[in-house]
């Protein structure tokens, strides 16, 4: 992504109803993942850094990034991290316990040989948790900017998960109540012809709070059910034996 795309997540991932919602949702499965003491966590495109404090939550925190702004901002927060671009540079040479990538895989050009590389970072036990935006049909000016290669569907994430050799505990759609707001946002992207998506910027404080609440009000049922539809996709899945 460009530089202004990560000056621009610094605030956002602070203030922006999308950030911190998926957040809480995020943290709310990190608490379920019964992960041993003082885990080996590695978060994979930790952008500007924004989910590293709550991965420091559940154990001891590295990361690779590849754009060196972002690298280097993020190095404010005190954890190690290497520059690096799947699948041909990992920079580490040891195994995770958790391994994170939460909207990056869709910046990947060989997503199947990545995930077939991270396989080989994880312990026998180990997690691998990823988010990624879904349906390919609702591609647009924002993944333009963002510099998405794809986005999936569920049998196309199943599909390369599987090939990878990875077993599926947990798959569920989600950002899935303010799916028609969305669709509509497409749709004007579209009628403007403009380079920048609508929701891209931070809403008004009202907006931005209602937008919010709602998101956040998922966890309520992610905790029991998965979606069967939703603009993202939240997957945790276990190396197979």
């Amino acid at each position: 992504m460009e530089d202004s795309v990560y000056k621009d997540m610094i605030d956002q991932e602070q203030h922006h109803w999308w950030f911190k919602a998926r957040k809480e949702i995020l943290q709310s499965h990190m608490n379920n993942l019964n992960l041993p003491k003082n885990a080996k966590i590695l978060e994979i495109g930790c952008g500007t850094g924004g989910n590293i404090k709550m991965l420091q939550k559940y154990g001891k925190v590295k990361a690779i990034e590849m754009d060196t702004f972002a690298l280097n901002y993020a190095l404010n927060t005190g954890v190690e991290i290497k520059q690096g671009s799947l699948p041909h540079h990992f920079p580490f040479n040891e195994k995770f316990d958790l391994i994170c990538m939460f909207d990056v895989l869709e910046h990947i050009e060989e997503d199947l040989k990545t995930l077939e590389v991270i396989q080989k970072y994880l312990n026998p036990l180990g997690v691998l948790f990823i988010t990624v935006p879904a349906y390919q049909w609702l591609y647009g000016s924002h993944d333009r900017m963002l510099h998405h290669k794809r986005r999936y569907n569920k049998k196309s994430l199943q599909t390369i998960l599987h090939k990878s050799k990875f077993k599926i505990q947990y798959f569920s759609f989600f950002n899935t109540f303010l799916f028609p707001f969305v669709l509509v946002s497409r749709i004007l992207d579209i009628l403007k012809k403009s380079n920048q998506s609508i929701g891209y910027s931070i809403p008004n404080k009202i907006l931005n709070k209602f937008f919010y609440t709602i998101f956040r009000s998922e966890n309520k049922f992610l905790k029991f059910i998965s979606f069967p539809y939703g603009t993202s996709l939240l997957v945790i899945s276990t190396p197979k034996k």
